[in-house]
């Protein structure tokens, strides 16, 4: 008898209780009814959206003409191979041969651009630069120097001296390019103009006097820039042609100028810099502090790429695994930061809990009567107000 008792009393406690919710939901929804439909008795102030928006609009403008005049980068020229046939026409034919010869650092690079194997970079056994293969083919004697020249109208001593050229034998080709190699030593340049001793080096003299020419008008760069759509955005070939001069010219090259002069050497944390002493790219610290440090330091022509985009990965793929590793992931409640920066928040949250008018000070209800609910917002809209609203 006493166990039947026990459950009766247990199921009228459950049904008690979900009542009691009921409830509670039906005053809160009645009360929020209630300040709704009740008029605002708040302060009030005219309020012009039109002038504020124009307010803001200025102001803005402003700010942005005055930081960027104070804070912007230097409008530098771009970087052409026109420009650096005009600065140093020697140096550029001397390049452009060694493209049509096959032995400069785009000819030999590899993967992507070739079959080659002078810049593959391995990270251990594995060579990620020949799992991927060439998947963006460029060929520099003919894609730098005979394609481009073949583009030039009207000129048929200059077709027949490219037919000359890819109509000989390889060892006769490096006949030519050995002795207008050695005539370009000795050559000299008055007004821009290059002047190559006279020698036996075949149809190179019309080819080169008629690419000097044309990359100093910037039919050249025209020539290598990829156009995709209506944007032009792909200078693969202009940069590795350019960038073949620092490979085999260093400083001296015009590349090496603009570097030096610019303060963008490697071991200047070039990456980091825009410009000169302006700040560039801070994000990229983490990248370009790794080549400053061995092995990546000495390893400049081996796999320091390699190696660090490898280390920069495993940092990455931690720093993404931190909400899964424990100890880890607990250091911001170990260590809560976050509530030095939120001062004021928390202390107005504690004040909030502490004052008169909250849940830890609310006054005890009068004697005889049940206390309200302890979910209902009512009790609390009470006890802040004074008020008793009339609910249905």
């Amino acid at each position: 008898m006493s166990n039947e008792n026990s459950a009766g009393l247990s199921e009228k406690k459950k049904s008690d209780g979900t009542s009691r919710k009921i409830r509670n939901r039906q005053i809160d929804a009645a009360q929020s009814r209630v300040l709704d439909a009740m008029p605002w008795r708040g302060p009030e102030r005219r309020y012009d959206i039109l002038k504020e928006a124009t307010i803001a609009f200025v102001v803005v403008l402003i700010l942005t003409f005055t930081l960027a005049i104070l804070f912007s980068s230097p409008d530098t020229p771009p970087v052409t191979i026109k420009a650096w046939a005009s600065a140093q026409p020697r140096r550029f034919t001397e390049i452009a041969l060694s493209e049509l010869e096959g032995t400069s650092n785009s000819a030999t690079y590899g993967p992507p651009y070739n079959h080659a194997s002078g810049s593959v970079q391995y990270l251990g056994p594995i060579s990620i630069q020949n799992l991927l293969g060439v998947h963006y083919p460029i060929y520099p004697a003919n894609d730098f120097i005979l394609g481009p020249l073949s583009t030039l109208p009207g000129e048929k001593p200059l077709k027949a001296a490219i037919s000359s050229y890819q109509h000989a034998s390889r060892s006769q080709q490096h006949t030519w390019a050995a002795a207008y190699g050695t005539a370009l030593e000795k050559s000299t340049v008055h007004d821009g103009i290059l002047n190559v001793p006279a020698g036996n080096y075949g149809p190179l003299a019309i080819m080169f006097r008629n690419l000097l020419g044309m990359a100093r008008s910037g039919a050249l760069d025209s020539q290598l820039i990829s156009h995709s759509g209506f944007y032009t955005s792909n200078y693969t070939k202009p940069i590795m042609f350019i960038g073949d001069s620092w490979k085999a010219q260093h400083d001296s090259s015009y590349w090496g100028h603009l570097v030096v002069a610019q303060h963008l050497r490697s071991s200047q944390w070039g990456v980091m810099n825009e410009t000169g002493s302006w700040p560039g790219q801070p994000w990229l610290w983490f990248y370009t502090m790794w080549y400053q440090i061995p092995p990546m330091s000495t390893t400049q022509q081996s796999n320091a790429d390699i190696l660090v985009v490898g280390i920069v990965t495993i940092f990455t793929i931690a720093l993404l695994l931190i909400p899964f590793i424990p100890g880890l992931r607990d250091i911001p409640r170990k260590i809560p930061i976050h509530k030095l920066i939120w001062k004021d928040y928390y202390r107005e949250v504690s004040q909030r809990a502490g004052s008169p008018g909250s849940a830890v000070h609310r006054a005890p209800p009068p004697s005889g009567s049940s206390p309200p609910p302890s979910g209902s917002s009512l009790a609390t809209s009470q006890a802040d107000t004074g008020k008793d609203l009339h609910l249905p």
